[in-house]
């Protein structure tokens, strides 16, 4: 069984025209909310192996809120540009190149991309999966790279306005 956390970053700042997308930080309510989920996370005892997060400062910053909330070493978290202007296919390749041993990681980045890698296991498909949204889906299989074959399971769907 392999299971996958997709996260998008919490809620960020547009106030300053002085600082580049990728620099952008976080505001407090995107703190706040993501705290919200961060009780949920280990109210269900979710823990992770892994934590990638695209390198911008907003998916870091949320990245490290979570793994300090759930018990995750902040020094662990892998950061890859490759995940700031993903697509869904990167999601994958991020995925592919998990070492098989790993049974379970979060991915923390941004839309698009994320509500498009996530519509490929919700029924209703959703139109936006909002800031701090959480999906964790496992698979059926003991590779990563068979994750597109495998009968899968969404173990849940949280967003903050629902706590």
């Amino acid at each position: 069984m392999k299971t996958v956390y997709i996260v998008r970053h919490a809620k960020s700042s547009w106030d300053s025209f002085d600082v580049t997308d990728h620099d952008r930080t976080l505001m407090d309510i995107g703190v706040a909310k993501t705290n919200k989920i961060i009780d949920f996370l280990k109210r269900e005892k979710i823990t992770t192996e892994i934590i990638i997060s695209s390198s911008a400062v907003r998916a870091v910053a949320t990245a490290r809120l979570i793994a300090s909330g759930i018990g995750y070493n902040n020094e662990l978290i892998v950061e890859k540009k490759a995940l700031y202007h993903a697509v869904v296919d990167d999601i994958y390749s991020e995925l592919f190149a998990i070492d098989n041993s790993i049974s379970s990681v979060m991915i923390v980045a941004h839309n698009p991309t994320l509500t498009d890698f996530v519509n490929n296991f919700v029924i209703p498909e959703i139109d936006n999966l909002p800031t701090t949204g959480v999906l964790s889906v496992s698979f059926y299989t003991d590779s990563w790279e068979n994750i597109v074959n495998a009968k899968f399971k969404v173990n849940f769907m949280i967003f903050p306005r629902m706590l």
